[in-house]
């Protein structure tokens, strides 16, 4: 009996943990994208645990372009480097695996655009924004918002 009430309890309580923290486990594209923004260190290291804690489909993604953000931000040379590789290596893993997904592409877009010339990282920058430009009525209305802020910036996507 008390194990009955005990089990019946716990799934009560696992039932509401999933209901309150649904599968991005309290993963938030905007705050991806506010971090993904800043030139805080902080910001993006708060950022890569909750997308390392997440269970999101777009994590390798995500955490990719994260490293890459990051190795803008940190002092050290070697480690700038090592930061940059692993973050690419994973975004365009994640590119390859789903290669019609437009936002890895704008992903890879903000990091092309603003990576340094010596990590020749530009090759595909204008593949991605003819994708983008091609598709952007058909993405969901948070990431054209995403990307229209953006392009505001930008000097490969102003024309959207």
């Amino acid at each position: 009996m008390k194990h009955s009430i005990l089990i019946g309890f716990l799934l009560l309580v696992s039932a509401v943990f999933v209901k309150a923290n649904p599968a991005g486990r309290g993963f938030d594209k905007a705050d991806f994208y506010a971090a993904l923004s800043s030139d805080k260190l902080e910001d993006i290291n708060d950022q890569l645990t909750q997308v390392r804690n997440s269970s999101i489909i777009e994590k390798d993604a995500y955490e990719g372009v994260l490293l890459m953000k990051k190795s803008g931000l940190v002092a050290n040379a070697k480690e700038k480097l090592s930061l940059f590789k692993a973050g690419r290596a994973k975004l365009e893993s994640s590119i390859s695996k789903d290669n019609k997904n437009i936002e890895y592409r704008f992903l890879r877009v903000i990091i092309q655009e603003h990576a340094p010339k010596i990590v020749k990282y530009r090759n595909e920058l204008e593949q991605d924004s003819q994708l983008i430009r091609d598709n952007f009525k058909s993405l969901p209305q948070f990431l054209q918002q995403v990307i229209n802020d953006y392009s505001k910036k930008s000097k490969v996507l102003k024309t959207i």
